[in-house]
């Protein structure tokens, strides 16, 4: 059996949200329009002390300083969640100073992808910490129809995340698989590889997501977790919306083709289209950590949550 999850405390109406740059610098125009959506859904948002800040080259401060905002971020009781901005590059050199005690003592909900999945698969592998593939307060809040309000609600506050055709899941093999859902941007996973950070993907229900990367690409990546042995007794796969994807002038299934037959020896149900990490919009979130299931027997493909991602307090009667 899995270890048990380490779930956050659910996030209430009204709660402090601490707003952190943990890689790339991010337009200050597109922070500010995002905390004001947040703040419209009901939360008071802290930016943290660098959130708004830039470093040469491209980053949002030094490594000591973002990796002073996340911990300042995950020490503070009064903070109930942490949303990153943006993602870009950098996250991996916060990974050797990362305090897993400190953040395994008060965890709370931390929303990014992309780059940050170096940092959440860590500490997810770590510390068994739930973590929450969603949104973004620069790349996505920023952004009209830029957030699936529902799933990232229901994660947050212990409802039970349900995602279907209507976020963009497709069937490539049909299906049914079961198991703790997992993954984030190929490209930063199949970057880890050979190191201490490696993922530790085998085993589980597989959610994996990129942008911008050819179908070659995939492919090279896909062989690449092959060949490490990252997909040992995978339930399923779920790709994501997979933008700018394709090849100019190609066969516009052909990255659905490349999936398929790298995939093949694996004999479990496959999705792709689910809009969660770079998308176009309505960026669904995704509970990492959490026990999930996987359908694909029917015209309504369902990827639904099994349990919560958080902690719900009991009150007494």
């Amino acid at each position: 059996m899995p270890e048990r999850a380490l779930k956050p405390p659910a996030v209430a109406p009204g709660a402090r949200i601490a707003i952190v740059s943990l890689a790339s610098s991010a337009r200050s125009d597109r922070i500010t329009r995002g905390i004001e959506v947040l703040r419209s859904l009901g939360y008071e948002i802290v930016p943290s002390e660098h959130a708004f800040g830039k470093q040469a080259p491209y980053f949002s401060g030094t490594t000591e300083e973002r990796l002073a905002d996340l911990h300042a971020a995950f020490a503070d009781p009064g903070i109930a969640a942490i949303i990153c901005t943006r993602g870009g590059y950098g996250s991996n050199y916060l990974l050797d100073g990362l305090d897993l005690g400190l953040i395994c003592a008060h965890p709370k909900p931390l929303f990014a992808y992309s780059d940050m999945t170096a940092i959440q698969t860590w500490l997810l592998d770590q510390t068994r910490l739930v973590s929450f593939h969603g949104p973004m307060a620069a790349a996505d809040f920023s952004v009209d129809n830029g957030v699936h309000v529902d799933s990232f609600r229901a994660a947050i506050t212990g409802g039970l995340v349900r995602v279907g055709a209507e976020q963009g899941l497709r069937i490539l093999r049909p299906g049914t698989a079961r198991g703790i859902l997992y993954g984030g941007c190929l490209s930063l996973l199949t970057a880890a590889l050979g190191t201490r950070f490696a993922p530790r993907t085998e085993g589980k229900l597989l959610f994996l997501e990129d942008v911008g990367a050819k179908p070659y690409q995939i492919d090279r990546m896909l062989r690449q977790m092959i060949l490490a042995g990252k997909f040992e007794g995978a339930r399923g796969f779920i790709f994501g919306e997979m933008q700018e994807c394709g090849s100019r002038g190609a066969d516009p299934d052909l990255l659905q083709q490349v999936i398929l037959r790298l995939l093949e020896p694996f004999n479990v149900p496959i999705a792709i289209g689910l809009h969660s990490g770079h998308v176009s919009g309505g960026n669904v979130t995704l509970p990492f950590g959490t026990d999930a299931e996987l359908l694909l027997e029917s015209d309504q493909p369902l990827l639904h949550f099994l349990e919560r991602a958080v902690t719900v307090r009991r009150h007494a009667r």
